[in-house]
């Protein structure tokens, strides 16, 4: 089935030097750009990560140090990749989780503040673990009827990812939309403030913490009552994007006591 878009829609997958999304570093970075007319722009680049990639996550994608010596870093090709997704929507697998809050750490690091609040997220594996319970591999193989070959490297997952998605509506058309805003929604277990899912909107678009001895309590509440914890999740080991966050709300909240 070929997506109904209103914005180009970027699929795109990581490796990366660890699952750690706070320190662990990109390595390759592969996106597929598919616009609404139908045209496809693909896109694959290895990373220096400025830091020894472990052996266990090279036993996994393959890249080793020597593979990305002289690669550039992620600050050198930030501002080529802004660009590419800028005014498109993103989808992967296992992309809110994990992809997309890597992808948005590397370019606070890198100085680019990139605005992805008006973007929607689709991420496949949510879809296919709401339907059906497998791995990426496994929902090639259940809904596109092929093995996937050279799993575990960038560009092989973001096109399997491309055509599980279009073979997902094309099985479910009675519980899938093909449209992007329905499709976001439904791949997402939370609605996110921050891209980590540490502050989340309630049912009532109220900012709350999503973790903690204040889990589903309101940010602002917890702000006025314990500054210390503010003091420490800014001292913590949290993403630099959650910390963003919660400062522009300690800000607002402050605006509005003023």
């Amino acid at each position: 089935m070929k997506l109904n878009l209103k914005n180009p829609l970027v699929f795109f997958d990581l490796e990366t030097t660890g699952t750690n999304i706070n320190t662990d570093r990109i390595v390759e970075i592969c996106y597929l750009k598919v616009f609404p007319n139908g045209n496809e722009v693909s896109k694959v680049m290895r990373i220096n990560p400025e830091m020894h990639i472990p052996e266990t996550s090279s036993a996994i994608h393959g890249i080793h140090d020597e593979d990305v010596a002289d690669c550039p870093t992620f600050k050198q090709v930030a501002k080529d990749i802004a660009n590419d997704i800028e005014g498109s929507d993103i989808a992967g697998f296992n992309s809110n989780r994990f992809d997309v809050p890597v992808l948005v750490e590397e370019f606070l690091r890198a100085g680019i503040d990139i605005d992805l609040s008006k973007r929607k997220f689709i991420d496949v594996q949510v879809i296919y673990h709401k339907l059906e319970q497998r791995t990426l591999s496994a929902a090639y193989k259940f809904y596109c009827g092929k093995n996937l070959e050279d799993a575990h490297t960038a560009e092989a997952d973001t096109r399997a990812t491309y055509e599980v998605l279009k073979a997902q509506l094309d099985r479910y058309p009675e519980t899938l939309q093909n449209d992007i805003n329905f499709l976001s929604d439904f791949s997402s277990f939370t609605r996110n403030v921050d891209f980590a899912g540490r502050i989340i909107y309630d049912d009532n678009g109220v900012e709350v913490f999503n973790f903690g001895k204040y889990k589903g309590i309101p940010v602002a509440e917890v702000l006025k009552r314990d500054m210390g914890y503010y003091g420490w999740i800014m001292n913590g080991d949290f993403t630099l994007n959650t910390k963003n966050v919660l400062t522009k709300i300690r800000l607002r909240e402050s605006n509005m006591v003023k």
